[in-house]
């Protein structure tokens, strides 16, 4: 289980990521947004490419969904948090910061 917490130290752990805020939920980028946490900090959104969305739904099914509108179809991944380890969490984040620019 992963906390709204833990989400954000974690975002922030990754090289030259910045918080924003974007609508009405923290977001975390680098050159561009990788990830984002709904208000209610039940879930976050990261951005992956369609084929490793397809992998982590596949490996954790109970924890990754693809976003329920057009987003989903780019590659907009929804994580249930509480349904996550902290270490697969980061693993997934790494991919999501990284398809956003970060690099060591």
């Amino acid at each position: 289980m992963t906390t709204s917490e833990a989400f954000g130290e974690l975002a922030l752990s990754l090289h030259g990521t910045k918080e924003v805020a974007h609508f009405d939920r923290r977001a975390f980028k680098v050159r561009r947004i990788f990830a984002s946490l709904a208000p209610d900090g039940d879930t976050a959104n990261l951005y992956l490419t369609p084929p490793e969305q397809e992998r982590w739904c596949d490996l954790f099914p109970e924890a990754f969904a693809p976003v329920p509108n057009k987003w989903g179809s780019r590659g907009w991944t929804q994580v249930r948090l509480a349904q996550i380890k902290s270490v697969d969490l980061h693993a997934a984040l790494r991919v999501a910061w990284s398809n956003c620019g970060g690099a060591e």
